[in-house]
């Protein structure tokens, strides 16, 4: 494995799983079982967290919708009587995460903020340390898991303590062997397909994959691959299914043989059978996604530790939409 902060944070997954699925969050919770809509934001990864968060809880029965922090900052209504806001942001400093809490606040909506150690909010339900590596890994885990225990203990199976361990055992035989190597690194980009949760891991796995790698990649639902989006791919492009058998109607595998007899490289990623369910066989196909992209990265010489540079990196284009 190489010796860099992405590996680093990576490694820490299982113990993190291990650790949050003991966490006693039936106070948050209660906040969240006593409004009548729950909304979920983030931005980027925060933002794939806020679409599982929302399975998770809707699996409890709740009202739970996610937005993306600027479309629910700026675009929206805003929050209304009975909602309460749960707001997703590793660092803090996610500018329109910043406005969706503070709107919140300002209107008296209860606010449940997921987000780093480091972080100095009241409500704060805090993660892990502020990540070393640029791409994002560990945090967003660790704020599924919080999410998922939340879930928990509003009645959601997928939210025990006792799912969230297994979870995280199978997080560590990922780590040992995530089963990678097969996949090979396309000439010019590659698409990562997957079915209803396996979606939203497959375009979190697609932004590792450009954050640590530098190479372009993108995620699909499979049905959204189908409609329109698979046109360009020639044989100079990859397609990655996740978890094919997983779809109910076989479309996953179907649109894997369609690539491949379009002379596309078509690989699988699949999980052991007997395993987690669809929600909680997120975590190791997370991780497995994450280290692809980190071996992605090594071949291509690339450092996924430091992602956003140049006048990408310009702090005022960062700060627009914090109202700050």
């Amino acid at each position: 494995m190489p010796h860099n902060a992405l590996h680093r944070m990576i490694g820490q997954q299982a113990d993190v799983l291990d650790r949050i699925a003991g966490l006693d969050l039936a106070g948050p919770a209660a906040t969240l079982t006593a409004a009548h809509r729950v909304i979920l934001t983030g931005t980027g990864t925060s933002q794939h967290a806020a679409e599982m968060g929302a399975l998770l809880l809707q699996q409890a029965g709740l009202d739970a919708r996610w937005y993306p922090a600027s479309t629910w900052a700026r675009w929206s209504p805003g929050p209304q009587p009975g909602d309460a806001l749960i707001v997703i942001t590793h660092t803090g400093e996610t500018a329109y995460a910043i406005s969706a809490r503070a709107a919140a606040l300002a209107a008296g909506v209860p606010v449940l903020s997921i987000t780093g150690t480091h972080v100095d909010w009241p409500e704060a339900i805090h993660t892990v340390p502020k990540e070393e590596a640029e791409t994002y890994t560990v945090s967003y885990t660790a704020a599924v898991a919080v999410l998922a225990r939340l879930a928990g203990h509003a009645g959601a199976a997928d939210g025990s303590p006792e799912a969230l361990r297994r979870a995280a055992a199978q997080v560590g035989d990922a780590l040992a062997d995530p089963g990678i190597d097969a996949v090979p690194v396309p000439a010019r980009s590659l698409a990562i397909v997957g079915c209803g949760p396996w979606g939203i891991t497959a375009r979190e796995g697609a932004l590792k994959l450009r954050e640590g790698a530098r190479m372009l990649a993108e995620g699909f639902d499979t049905e959204l691959f189908l409609h329109g989006n698979a046109v360009p791919f020639t044989a100079a492009d990859g397609v990655l299914l996740l978890e094919p058998g997983a779809d109910p109607d076989g479309l996953t595998g179907a649109v894997g043989a369609a690539a491949a007899a379009e002379g596309i490289p078509v690989a699988t990623l699949a999980a052991p059978a007997g395993g987690l369910s669809p929600l909680l066989a997120q975590f190791p196909m997370t991780v497995r996604v994450q280290l692809l992209a980190g071996r992605f990265a090594a071949l291509r010489h690339s450092d996924p530790d430091t992602v956003i540079t140049g006048r990408w990196a310009d702090p005022q284009m960062w700060q627009l939409g914090s109202n700050s």
